[in-house]
């Protein structure tokens, strides 16, 4: 059985990844502020290196699974400076702190996954999208470094950019994917992506799911 280390298992893509990986027999394991193995706040990476750390002594891991994020679309000028640390902690930072202290488990053991959900605006540049964009950027980039880096050594690293997706991720946004069919990816899709990238390690990188058809509905 493998076991799984994750963030963002209380939402929408998160959620679907840890409930298909269940059901195919992986052992899943959290990290979140609340009903998770490890409670922290991604924000608190002193907090978050101390507490992963004093877990993985504790427990074996062969896959770790960066599914926590959240957006952020505004003018750079109207946002405030607390906001833009938090996005860059939460979707960059902790993805690289985790993959870095996962990175020496794995790599003693010569074997080991990491997982990285980023977005669709990390192969793009939209409007009102800069921070946002350079922290999803970021992880896509860190991922195809870190698969350079550890090619050969038995660790792989693959990234995941996924469209529009109708999860609670559009809650607080003043936009939503469209509610035509085709104009969104559903979470059980990236779910299916996860699983095959991890049942085939050797395979995938790099990989964009794009909807087949461009709506949002402006609340």
């Amino acid at each position: 059985m493998k076991s799984v280390l994750m963030t963002g298992a209380s939402g929408g893509i998160g959620s679907a990844i840890k409930k298909l990986l269940l059901e195919n027999g992986y052992k899943v394991s959290t990290i979140g502020r609340r009903d998770a193995q490890i409670v922290c706040d991604l924000k608190d990476s002193k907090l978050l290196a101390k507490e992963v750390e004093k877990w993985l002594k504790a427990n074996d891991v062969d896959v770790l699974i960066n599914a926590a994020g959240f957006g952020l679309f505004d003018p750079l000028e109207s946002t405030r400076p607390e906001k833009i640390d938090e996005l860059i902690s939460v979707n960059l930072t902790a993805p690289i702190t985790l993959s870095h202290l996962c990175l020496k488990k794995f790599k003693k053991q010569h074997s080991g996954h990491i997982v990285n959900i980023a977005s669709i605006e990390a192969t793009r540049h939209a409007r009102f999208s800069s921070i946002y964009t350079a922290t999803k950027s970021g992880l896509r980039d860190f991922s195809l470094s870190l698969f350079e880096e550890l090619r050969g050594s038995g660790v792989a690293v693959s990234c995941i950019n996924p469209d529009m997706t109708k999860t609670p991720f559009f809650n607080e946004l003043r936009f939503a994917p469209g509610e035509e069919d085709g104009s969104f990816i559903e979470p059980k899709t990236i779910a299916k992506t996860v699983l095959f990238i991890l049942e085939n390690p050797s395979t995938v990188c790099d990989i964009t799911l794009r909807a087949p058809k461009f709506g949002i509905v402006k609340k």
